[in-house]
């Protein structure tokens, strides 16, 4: 973005979200109840930043008269594609990068993101993949005692012990690992979640070659894997299973969004992907959000007011997904019109496009770039010549 901003001669607005960040409507009490929450949602936030673009056209001597182009990543992207939809008349076009607006309800498989995670290691370290999908049992098997429960905790060099119930948890942080190492399995060292090397799943995969080792060794290659992931920089004492990412990515707002519209079925099989076998369960996932959050899910509700594939009627939005990032699986691959058009990045993990500039970025991405600039360009053109046509 910032690249593009100076080719394009524009200025780069960031607006953050409502309760994102400092955004917080009613302060510290922004989270405490349904009546205070009541106010975020995505429909919300949108006519935000339409209300700023007003303000800022009004009030920033030279912007009024000039196309405003919205670009956003994951949530953002998806953020970016709706603004164009809903506000066709306040943004010319949208870069929605990694934008997963089909992973609603049954448009793609529940199983398709865990899929596309599993390809990543697969592709990374021959065997990979399956030492992944063997420790599973192998955890299941050491936590059935006592004194397997204080192995696992000391050999994964955990902050504090467990406890039988814990099992579930310290399996989700481990899965949520394998995760995020596929969103941001970047060409370079980066740290957009934590501190990582260059190609993060490579380095991970060097210690999980050997599936068939007794389980006392696969789950010490397993702490070692996560190292990478949650000590690559040697700072870390021990490791934390209620957190996976180093920075406040505002998780509180977006487990309450999943809660009311940001609803997405996930489910694994154990046999396609290396994940343990879990199906998606709307009333489970609506009983747990009741007990959280005192809300019921509506799995229907971002489809009927986006459209969800009948967009057709829509214009000049860009749709990028890197084939390495498991949310291409939600997002839109294909073109659907002359002016709804996807760009595939081969060898690009989550976003990829909107990061800056680096030497080691793949061909994909410099094509891909050049493509979303040209689009731009078209964008701002036609925003100018419709202008001079007004009477």
């Amino acid at each position: 973005m910032w690249d593009v901003a100076e080719e394009l001669k524009a200025m780069l607005v960031f607006a953050e979200h409502r309760y994102y960040g400092e955004s917080l409507p009613f302060g510290n009490n922004s989270f405490q109840d349904g009546r205070h929450l009541n106010f975020l949602t995505s429909e919300q936030a949108l006519a935000d930043f339409a209300e700023l673009i007003k303000h800022l056209k009004r009030t920033i001597p030279g912007a009024e008269d000039q196309p405003v182009i919205a670009i956003g990543g994951s949530y953002g992207g998806m953020l970016a594609a709706w603004f164009r939809m809903k506000y066709p008349h306040i943004v010319v076009g949208a870069l929605a990068a990694s934008a997963p607006i089909w992973q609603f309800e049954d448009f793609v498989p529940c199983d398709m993101f865990m899929k596309i995670v599993t390809t990543d290691f697969k592709k990374s370290g021959s065997n990979c993949s399956v030492t992944i999908l063997r420790s599973w049992d192998a955890i299941n098997r050491l936590s059935s005692t006592g004194s397997g429960l204080q192995w696992l905790a000391q050999t994964l060099h955990l902050c504090s012990p467990l406890a039988f119930e814990d099992i579930p948890n310290l399996k989700e942080w481990i899965m949520e690992t394998w995760v995020n190492l596929a969103m941001v399995n970047y060409p370079y060292a980066s740290n957009f979640l934590q501190p990582l090397p260059a190609w993060p799943i490579k380095v991970v995969c060097q210690y999980l070659i050997n599936p068939s080792v007794p389980d006392s060794m696969l789950i010490q290659n397993i702490f070692q894997a996560l190292n990478v992931y949650y000590n690559y920089s040697g700072q870390a004492k021990c490791l934390n299973i209620s957190e996976t990412a180093t920075k406040n990515l505002g998780s509180l707002g977006w487990s309450y969004q999943a809660c009311t519209e940001m609803v997405m079925p996930f489910c694994t099989s154990g046999i396609d992907d290396m994940f343990e076998p879990h199906q998606w369960n709307l009333k489970k996932y609506s009983d747990e959000c009741f007990k959280q959050w005192g809300v019921r899910p509506r799995p229907s509700w971002i489809i009927t007011m986006y459209g969800g594939k009948n967009i057709k009627s829509h214009s000049n939005i860009i749709f990028s997904n890197g084939d390495l990032d498991p949310w291409s699986g939600g997002g839109v691959t294909k073109d659907i019109t002359d002016t709804l058009v996807a760009v595939t990045i081969k060898e690009g993990a989550h976003h990829l496009d909107l990061r800056a500039n680096n030497a080691l970025d793949p061909t994909s991405v410099l094509l891909a770039r050049a493509l979303e600039i040209e689009h731009m360009k078209r964008w701002i053109k036609d925003f100018h010549d419709n202008v001079r046509r007004q009477p």
